[in-house]
């Protein structure tokens, strides 16, 4: 059921995909196409904020912060699940592998490669930040208008 929790959850850690994806962007080389990067992070951010920091609203703000220290991982697990399997895709349009399994080992190569280039501070550090405030920002939505 829609409601404003879910709303403002939804809308904070969709910006927060946006500004985490410039961050990240300037991790990699300048000529890696990014292509939907910062489009696909800020739907999947509006879909974690929706379900996972949303659904969870009302329980106090002790949860809100711990809720919103476990949203930015889970939208960090899923976006490279989803990165890594659209860059195994354009490898495999190259035909760089030689069977199924091969690509959907590429899967998890690229994509703990590319954790371990993501994992700096000033990413996480904004990523557990903003995640607190979505979680702070979703219960005092749901606290005002129930």
């Amino acid at each position: 059921m829609p409601d404003a929790a879910k709303l403002v959850a939804a809308l904070c850690m969709a910006a927060l995909g946006f500004v985490v994806s410039g961050l990240i962007m300037g991790l990699f080389d300048d000529e890696m196409n990014f292509g939907w990067f910062t489009q696909v992070n800020m739907a999947l951010g509006a879909i974690v904020g929706w379900i996972v920091i949303g659904g969870r609203a009302g329980r106090g703000i002790t949860a809100a912060i711990n809720i919103g220290l476990t949203a930015p991982v889970v939208l960090v697990f899923w976006g490279l699940v989803i990165q890594s399997a659209n860059e195994m895709i354009r490898n495999a349009m190259l035909n760089r592998y030689h069977d199924a399994f091969d690509a959907a080992g590429a899967v998890f190569e690229i994509g703990v490669k590319w954790a371990l280039i993501i994992t700096t501070v000033p990413v996480w550090a904004t990523l557990l930040m903003g995640g607190v405030i979505a979680g702070i920002a979703s219960e005092y939505a749901w606290r005002t208008w129930r």
